[in-house]
């Protein structure tokens, strides 16, 4: 209910034209970020513009080489979209909690290396040490970002350095040991991936998730510490996004026709994050799209299979400068287009209309005006110039403060 003017109460409509107060962003703490729904159109239609050109790239492989999308080919190729896609989850995963993990590409070489030496030992004998080094680096990891609260692109560049150190103490290439074959179980491995990749942007979309996973996102200064909620979601992704690298590079090197070759890994790094920012997931942390990352790892992989097809040499480096270029793009496009409607709006509603009146629903009373209280300075001739001394306002005969009906 508004007051207009004393004793009077006035409708609890707003004015016409102006816009009705959003009592659902009520509960939204600003520190944490734009209060209100974020926008998810322009994830759909970016989305479906991934999709399209999958479709087209799908179409011109299959006219270079069919024997790709069929048997041995289909299935090889769904194995690797499944070992790229854990690296652009893994990625992605930390890039929604504004805390890039790029170690995920050194991680990944590294525990290829270690299954292609330990792999004749059994499956579960080769991954347990492997998933315990993955956990324990990604915690060391997480304690640097969330208690020392230093930027995650810093601490896990530091992190890579570490996993490299340990991968050039392999001069030569390793062949893979043992005889497990990914190709027997590619749907299912595949089917497994476009579970997790579908399911987890459906679940980030919802409002309350979306928020409390971006909650490491710095609203002011950087530097200043966004709680301990945000603390244990931001190292719980990290430690999430590096046993998915360890996982991407144990199958990576399971589909591999050659030996592990002992690189830095750093082009996969480039090619994991360059795909989770082209699949819609921004740069700054929060949001990201919903079918997205499944979208452009098929996509990056397809097209990959199709150059590869036409005899061309395209390696990791240049489709993930690629990728990365055009994640940029789509992290403007995201955050200018996918913010909550009334982040602007809301804005509007605090300032006062032109009638006195302010935009919430509340009305204030306009102050009147007062003829009884004298002029600040009286005119001056301009031939006697004003002594600076002089006080006007105080002489004899002009109106005092207390003075008249008030």
């Amino acid at each position: 209910m508004a007051y207009d003017e004393p004793g009077r109460t006035a409708s609890a409509e707003p004015s016409p034209g102006v816009p009705a107060p959003r009592l659902e962003n009520v509960f939204d703490d600003p520190s944490h970020g734009e209060p209100g729904r974020d926008r998810v159109g322009v994830h759909l239609l970016w989305e479906t513009v991934l999709l399209v050109a999958l479709a087209v790239l799908g179409v011109l492989l299959w006219r270079e080489n069919a024997d790709a999308l069929r048997g041995d080919g289909l299935r090889s190729l769904l194995v690797d979209t499944v070992g790229l896609g854990l690296l652009a989850l893994a990625a992605g995963l930390s890039l929604r909690t504004a805390a890039v993990n790029l170690a995920v590409g050194p991680v990944a070489v590294a525990a290829a290396l270690h299954f292609a030496e330990q792999g004749d030992r059994g499956v579960p004998t080769a991954l347990t040490p492997a998933l315990v080094a993955a956990a324990l680096g990604g915690l060391a990891l997480a304690w640097a970002v969330v208690v020392l609260h230093v930027p995650g692109w810093a601490a896990s560049l530091a992190a890579a350095a570490g996993v490299i150190v340990w991968i050039e103490r392999r001069t030569a290439p390793v062949a893979v040991q043992g005889d497990y074959d990914p190709h027997r179980t590619a749907f299912y491995l595949f089917a497994g991936f476009a579970a997790v990749a579908a399911l987890g942007g459906i679940f980030g979309a919802i409002r309350a998730v979306r928020r409390l996973v971006g909650r490491f996102r710095p609203v002011t200064d950087p530097a200043r510490r966004r709680g301990v909620v945000a603390a244990l979601v931001t190292a719980a992704a990290l430690v999430g996004s590096t046993v998915l690298a360890m996982l991407a590079g144990v199958l990576l090197a399971a589909n591999s026709t050659g030996p592990v070759a002992p690189t830095s890994g750093l082009d996969w790094t480039v090619l994991a994050v360059g795909v989770a920012m082209l699949a819609g997931t921004s740069a700054y942390g929060r949001r990201g799209g919903v079918f997205g990352t499944l979208t452009a790892v098929s996509l990056v992989v397809v097209f990959q299979a199709w150059a590869a097809a036409r005899g061309w040499t395209v390696g990791r480096w240049t489709v993930g400068g690629a990728a990365l270029g055009a994640g940029l793009v789509v992290t403007r496009l995201v955050e200018a287009y996918g913010r909550p409607r009334g982040t602007v709006g809301e804005v509007a509603e605090l300032a006062p209309a032109g009638d006195g009146t302010i935009s919430s629903g509340w009305s204030l009373p306009r102050p009147s005006q007062n003829g009884h209280w004298p002029p600040a300075l009286p005119a001056q001739s301009p031939a006697t110039p004003p002594d600076p001394w002089e006080a006007p306002r105080w002489e004899a005969g002009a109106d005092r403060w207390d003075t008249g009906d008030r």
